[in-house]
C-alpha cells in the first residue's frame, strides 16, 4: 500500500472512530436527502448529505482526498453549514468564525459535550469534570482557570528552566536525536515538577508516571472509549492503575496538611480551593483534577512541542528570524531567562501559535444541541440547528479559510503580527487552538510559557537541523501527532551565548 493510500485508511477510520463515538449521543430517525429553504427570510435547514450511496461517495472520497480535502469538498458545495446524516447519526458542521459563536458560548443547558466524554469519568473520577453536574463542574472549571492563571504559574519559569538546563546537559557535543521523543521525555518531567510536585518528581518519578501511562493506554483503547463501564481487562487495568494513582495523591495530600506544608505548584491550588460555598475540595476531587490536567498536558502538549519545531526547522527564514529575536533580548536583559524575558519572544509565540493553527490539538471539536438554535453565515442566511443535532466545528478546516487566511497552506507567523492579525478578521472565534468563550483552554499561558522556554532555550544553545522528512499527520492519536521519528541532528554553540552569533 502506497503511502497516499495509507494516509486515506488513517483518515477514514478517524471519521469512523469519531461517529462511532458519538453514536452514544447522536442517535435519531433516518432521513431522506434535503435542500436548504428558499425562503431567504426565514431560517433554512441545513443541507443534509444522507442515504447509502452519499454514504459511500464520502468514503471513496475519504481514500483518495482525506479528511481536510473531504470537509472542505463539501464547504464549498454546501456553505458555512451543512449535516452528514450517517446510520441515523446527524452531525452539522459549523464552518468559520461566523456561525461559531454559539457552539463556544452556548450555556450547558443548551449544548454541551453530552455523552462524548464519558470514557474520561473511569479515567479521572466520579467527583470531577463529566461526572459531576454542571454547576459543580463550572466551579472546578473556575479551580483550573485560578490555578494556571499567569499571575500563578510565572513563578513556574525557573523550575522549568531548570528541568530544560539539565535534560539538555545530558546531550553530547553534537548528535542526531528524534525530537519527538525527546520532547515527550522533557515534557513529563516539567510536568512532574511544575504540576504534581516535589513529592513526585524526588521520591515516585517512575511510579507515578508508570501508572498513569497504564491508565491512559487502557483507557483510550477503543472497547474502552465506546464501552467505559464494561468489565473488559482493558477496563480492569484502567481501573487498577487510577487507584494506585489516587493512593498516591491522597498520601501526598494527606501528608502536606499534616505537617502544614505548602508547596508552589499546581496541586497544591487544587488542594486550597473552595466552592462557593466554602466547601473545600476532596481527597479524591484533587486526585481527579490533577489527573485531567496532566492528561491534557500529555496528550496536547508534547504534540504541539513536537509540531512546532518541526515547523521551525523547516522553514529557515523562520528559524534565523527567532533566532535574531533571542539575541536581541539577550544583548537587553543578558542571557537569563525569565517570565518576562518570556513576555517579549513575540516572535517565538507568533511561531507557536502558527504551528498550531496548521497542527490543532483537537482538528474537530463537538458538542451535543439541547435547544434549537440559529446560525447566520458570513452571507447573511440563517439556519436552525436542532435540538438532538451533534454540532461539529472543525478547526482543521476554520484553520484554513482562504478568505481569513491568506495562503493557508504556508507557514508564516507573520500572518499574526500588528498591522495583519488575519486572527482577528472574523472576530473573536476566528482562531480557537485553544478553544474560546465558555470553553476556553484555562492553560494557555501555561502552554505558552513552558514552549517558550524549551525553544528559546534551544535556539540559544544548539544549531540544529531537521534530518528526516517533513512528518505526516498520524490521524489515528487522540491528539493527531507526527508521525514516526521527527529526526534532528545537533551542534553545541561554541561561541559564548551572550552573542551567539553563528
Amino acid at each position: 500500500m502506497d503511502m497516499v493510500n495509507s494516509d486515506a485508511v488513517a483518515f477514514s477510520i478517524a471519521l469512523v472512530f469519531i461517529a462511532a463515538v458519538i453514536t452514544k449521543v447522536a442517535w435519531g430517525r433516518k432521513t431522506g436527502d434535503l435542500a436548504p429553504s428558499c425562503n431567504n427570510a426565514l431560517p433554512r435547514s441545513p443541507a443534509v448529505i444522507t442515504g447509502i450511496t452519499s454514504a459511500i461517495l464520502l468514503l471513496r472520497m475519504l481514500r483518495s482526498k482525506g479528511l481536510r480535502a473531504t470537509l472542505e469538498e463539501q464547504y464549498t458545495k454546501f456553505g458555512s453549514v451543512f449535516t452528514i446524516s450517517f446510520f441515523g447519526m446527524k452531525i452539522t458542521f459549523l464552518v468559520g468564525p461566523e456561525v461559531s459563536a454559539h457552539f463556544y458560548q452556548g450555556l450547558q443547558s443548551e449544548i454541551s459535550h453530552g455523552k462524548i466524554l464519558e470514557f474520561t469519568v473511569p479515567m479521572f473520577g466520579k467527583g470531577v469534570t463529566n461526572a459531576v453536574d454542571s454547576a459543580t463542574r463550572t466551579e472546578q472549571i473556575r479551580f483550573y482557570v485560578d490555578a494556571l492563571r499567569p499571575s500563578k504559574v510565572r513563578c513556574h519559569v525557573a523550575p522549568m528552566l531548570q528541568e530544560v538546563e539539565e535534560y539538555f546537559a545530558k546531550w553530547g557535543q553534537q548528535g542526531t536525536v528524534d525530537l519527538k521523543q525527546e520532547l515527550v521525555q522533557l515534557l513529563i518531567l516539567i510536568s512532574a515538577r511544575c504540576l504534581l510536585g516535589k513529592e513526585v518528581r524526588e521520591k515516585m518519578f517512575d511510579e507515578v508516571f508508570s501508572a498513569f501511562d497504564e491508565l491512559t493506554d487502557n483507557g483510550l483503547q477503543l472497547t474502552s472509549l465506546l464501552f467505559p463501564y464494561a468489565p473488559t481487562p482493558t477496563a480492569q487495568r484502567r481501573d487498577r492503575a487510577h487507584a494506585r494513582i489516587a493512593s498516591i495523591f491522597t498520601e501526598i495530600v494527606r501528608s502536606r496538611k499534616s505537617s502544614n506544608r505548602v508547596e508552589e505548584d499546581v496541586l497544591q491550588n487544587l488542594m486550597d480551593a473552595k466552592y462557593k460555598d466554602g466547601r473545600p475540595t476532596t481527597e479524591t476531587e484533587v486526585t481527579g483534577l490533577i489527573i485531567s490536567i496532566l492528561f491534557a498536558a500529555k496528550h496536547t502538549s508534547t504534540t504541539a512541542s513536537t509540531w512546532i519545531g518541526a515547523r521551525l526547522l523547516r522553514h529557515t527564514e523562520c528559524l534565523d528570524a527567532a533566532l535574531e529575536e533571542q539575541q536581541d533580548i539577550v544583548k537587553k536583559h543578558g542571557d537569563n531567562i525569565h517570565y518576562n524575558t518570556l513576555l517579549e519572544m513575540s516572535f517565538l509565540h507568533n511561531c507557536i501559535k502558527e504551528a498550531l493553527r496548521m497542527h490543532p490539538p483537537i482538528p474537530i471539536s463537538l458538542r451535543k444541541v439541547h435547544k434549537n438554535f440559529t446560525v447566520q453565515t458570513r452571507e447573511g442566511y440563517e439556519y436552525e440547528i436542532p435540538r438532538g443535532h451533534t454540532i461539529a466545528s472543525p478547526l482543521l478546516i476554520n484553520h484554513n479559510i482562504p478568505h481569513i487566511y491568506k495562503d493557508p497552506d504556508v507557514y508564516d507567523p507573520h500572518r499574526f503580527s500588528h498591522g495583519r492579525e488575519e486572527d482577528r478578521v472574523g472576530g473573536k472565534f476566528t482562531y480557537n487552538s485553544f478553544g474560546g468563550g465558555r470553553h476556553a483552554c484555562p492553560g494557555e499561558a501555561y502552554a505558552y510559557m513552558q514552549v517558550k522556554v524549551i525553544w528559546s532555550y534551544l535556539l540559544r544553545n544548539f544549531e540544529l537541523k531537521l534530518v528526516s522528512s517533513f512528518p505526516e499527520t498520524d490521524w489515528l492519536m487522540i491528539a493527531p501527532e507526527p508521525r514516526g521519528k521527527v529526526e534532528v541532528s545537533y551542534k553545541r554553540r561554541m561561541v559564548p551565548r551572550n552573542v551567539l552569533e553563528n
